[in-house]
């Protein structure tokens, strides 16, 4: 990603990110479909119960994966041999010790952290049992995310895409096998996400032992090494910090939605998975942006990386317009497919209606925040980030919904809170000095 065409090599790479995120994302999505037309619009609430506090649990561990793939994509960027192969067993070490920490605090603590939510009475069984099972096979979960980053951060997304077609493809036909044909309800669907990670994580492994590039895979030589693991944190560990912040606001969201019942929840579940669809490609973006900067500051062209940023920001706000269009106009019959109750459809349109329009805001944001952490500086986004997403949105749900009583005000926290993230987001890239400037080509 250091020669030739930006826009040619950010799409190149970003198509398979997309593609990969958007076959990641049918893990849930599948679930949230089958749950709603065979189980039933409770079973659907649970399931979107346990979203927002599996993205919560998850945050820190992988979001520090961002650590890993700025360092391997500089690495990789400046030739080092060397460099490449610690941080990639680095990797691979880090992801195993979260991956199990995971596993024994989403098993252990799942009814502590539903009840907190406020999780009604007549979800919180089915709510506990799914993410019980879900975190039975987190290590798998956890150490494929962290394998695709090292593919990601070397240029080769489209390897990690192979797989998890694969792996989405089992899904589907599990989820299919133990819910309509064994009947197994949420247990069925949990069961069939926990196979499907395994099948991921073991091909991906299994690709990178044999690969004969820079960033090849030894069983042998999986260990922690104290420099590279504190250089990796230490990147890393705002990205996560980040991430889990985020996904504390969304548990607080998503605690302040269930006040309105299991309709609002049931609608509210259906439309997030469709919202994670319409923003993956705009997220593949800001992770292509994140490697391209990495690769280009490692391989000192730093005058690529200011023309990286231009060119990917230009993408996302593109496609953005178009898909926050479409969904506006035709997101009620996507909801169709999720639940046929007419009530939690409504809501679902209404819910819809405070996020369409202003998805290009975001794009600036999440794209900006990824050009800025490829060069190693990720402080800064992790402040506005955290700020814009987080603090305001908490204070806002805080005053409003106490205030007024009306769901409406809960939803309306997400484009002011977009507004004043890509804001701040765009005076830092205007004004800080975060792109090395020695070397510039004039």
């Amino acid at each position: 990603m250091t020669e030739g065409s930006i826009w040619r090599q950010l799409i190149r790479f970003a198509v398979p990110l997309i593609l990969g995120n958007l076959f990641q994302q049918l893990y849930n999505t599948v679930d949230s479909i089958i749950v709603g037309n065979y189980i039933g619009k409770h079973a659907l609430a649970a399931v979107g119960a346990c979203g927002a506090l599996i993205d919560l649990l998850l945050a820190f561990c992988i979001g520090a994966s961002v650590g890993a793939g700025v360092v391997i994509a500089q690495q990789y960027g400046a030739k080092d041999e060397r460099g490449v192969e610690k941080a990639v067993h680095t990797t691979v070490a880090i992801a195993i010790i979260f991956g199990l920490i995971m596993m024994a605090i989403g098993i252990s603590a799942a009814p502590i952290f539903l009840n907190w939510m406020g999780t009604p009475k007549e979800v919180l069984p089915q709510a506990v049992l799914y993410m019980r099972i879900f975190f039975g096979g987190m290590l798998f979960s956890v150490v494929y995310n962290y394998a695709a980053g090292i593919l990601n951060a070397v240029g080769n997304s489209a390897k990690a895409l192979q797989y998890l077609m694969i792996a989405a493809g089992s899904n589907i036909v599990l989820d299919w096998i133990f819910v309509v044909v064994f009947h197994m309800g949420v247990e069925g669907v949990a069961l069939a996400t926990d196979i499907a990670q395994f099948i991921s994580c073991v091909c991906i492994l299994q690709y990178l032992m044999k690969s004969k590039d820079l960033y090849r895979l030894k069983l042998r030589s999986i260990r922690l090494d104290k420099i590279m693991a504190a250089r990796i944190i230490r990147i890393g560990i705002p990205a996560g910090i980040q991430n889990m912040v985020i996904s504390f606001s969304n548990v607080v969201i998503q605690a302040n939605v269930n006040r309105f019942g299991a309709d609002l929840m049931a609608a509210f579940a259906a439309y997030i998975k469709i919202d994670g669809f319409n923003i993956l490609p705009v997220l593949s973006f800001g992770m292509a942006a994140t490697t391209f900067a990495g690769q280009n500051v490692g391989a000192k062209r730093y005058d690529r990386v200011k023309k990286g940023v231009l060119v990917s920001v230009s993408m996302g706000v593109i496609y953005s317009l178009c898909s926050g269009t479409l969904l506006f106009l035709f997101g009620g019959n996507i909801l169709h497919i999720f639940v046929d109750d007419p009530h939690v459809v409504e809501l679902g349109v209404y819910i819809l209606r405070f996020f369409c329009p202003f998805y290009f805001i975001l794009a600036i944001m999440q794209i900006l925040a990824g050009s800025i952490r490829g060069t190693g500086k990720t402080l800064p986004p992790m402040f506005i980030i955290i700020f814009s997403l987080c603090i305001y949105r908490i204070i806002w749900l805080n005053v409003t919904v106490p205030r007024f009583g009306e769901m409406k005000w809960i939803f309306m926290a997400y484009p002011i809170s977009w507004i004043i993230g890509a804001s701040l987001m765009v005076l830092y890239a205007w004004k800080a000095k975060w792109i090395p400037r020695e070397e510039i080509d004039e």
